[in-house]
């Protein structure tokens, strides 16, 4: 970018500057063509929510093994899959080869996930 000073007519000591025009020529990518590789190695949290209970400091320091806590979800309810504290799908403990996972019923559609940002 480079700046060519002109006196402005009328005014002494003042200049107008004037710039070239950025780019190669190139058309620029259209929303199709959206790149997403730059972001595939980003490392993103992925947390699953049962439920959730509000409880007082002495009540949670009472807590000890074997107590029950109870949470504001009826049980067999799905539950909150969240990235990175967003929430983006419900899903249902399953047990694959002696391990937890969780298989997703429903997939938050992005327009709903924009709307909860706001």
């Amino acid at each position: 970018m480079t700046a060519q000073a002109r006196p402005f007519a009328g005014t002494a000591g003042v200049a107008t500057a004037q710039f070239e025009q950025f780019g190669d020529g190139v058309a620029p990518e259209s929303a199709n063509d959206v790149n997403l590789d730059v972001i595939l190695d980003v490392a993103v949290t992925l947390s699953m929510e049962v439920g959730r209970a509000r409880l007082p400091i002495r009540n949670l320091l009472q807590l000890n093994q074997g107590s029950v806590v109870e949470l504001e979800r009826a049980a067999g309810e799905p539950l909150d899959v969240y990235a990175n504290g967003t929430l983006i799908a419900h899903g249902e403990v399953v047990v694959v080869n002696e391990r937890f996972g969780v298989r997703l019923t429903d997939v938050v559609s992005p327009a709903e996930r924009i709307k909860k940002l706001r």
